[in-house]
């Protein structure tokens, strides 16, 4: 089944010029939800981690069936003001403004191997944000899931659902291997 076919593309939202990937309508969808879930992990086989973190809020949807299956801890990242104890903050740039996430300071304990898992490649933005948290910690190895598996002797992994090519949200990592499975040009 291609998963790009179950993706709904909305012009103009949330701004004029702006073409949303909406996945409400791959999630409906049972066999294309496990098929993507399923994608994702497998694009982890052979990969040693500790946790995996999961950015507001299609990085749950995604990340928690992935730690479920995998046996592996889950890290929500929050928007501001939305998580209790105490926080760190990082600000970014997205395809159609600026936002600020946070993470509890006490999520990921250094040396340990995170994999961020999150729906969608744009700007960078996001993952640029994570990295920023995860480094900060003193994490040993970061790999950003949104669907890919550490080539060998790569350290620095990202892996997406989708990822818009022309945002050219890859220049925002450099140093990383980026992999997704669904494109959009």
């Amino acid at each position: 089944m291609d998963l790009k076919d179950k993706i709904r593309s909305i012009p103009d939202y949330p701004q004029k010029g702006v073409i949303f990937r909406d996945i409400t309508t791959l999630l409906k969808d049972a066999e294309s939800m496990v098929q993507s879930v399923e994608d994702m992990q497998a694009k982890l086989d052979g990969v040693e981690f500790d946790l995996v973190l999961g950015p507001e809020s299609r990085g749950f949807i995604f990340g928690m069936p992935v730690a479920y299956n995998m046996k592996k801890g889950f890290v929500p990242v929050r928007k501001k003001g939305k998580l209790p104890a105490e926080v760190i903050s990082w600000d970014y740039v997205l395809e159609y403004g600026t936002a600020t996430i946070e993470m509890h300071k006490d999520a990921v304990q250094p040396g340990q191997k995170v994999v961020i898992v999150d729906d969608l490649l744009a700007t960078g933005g996001t993952a640029e944000a994570a990295i920023g948290f995860l480094k900060e910690k003193g994490v040993k190895k970061i790999i950003f899931l949104c669907i890919l598996a550490a080539p060998e002797g790569v350290k620095k992994v990202q892996v997406f659902l989708i990822e818009l090519d022309f945002l050219e949200g890859r220049k925002a990592l450099p140093g990383y291997h980026v992999e997704s499975v669904i494109h959009y040009e």
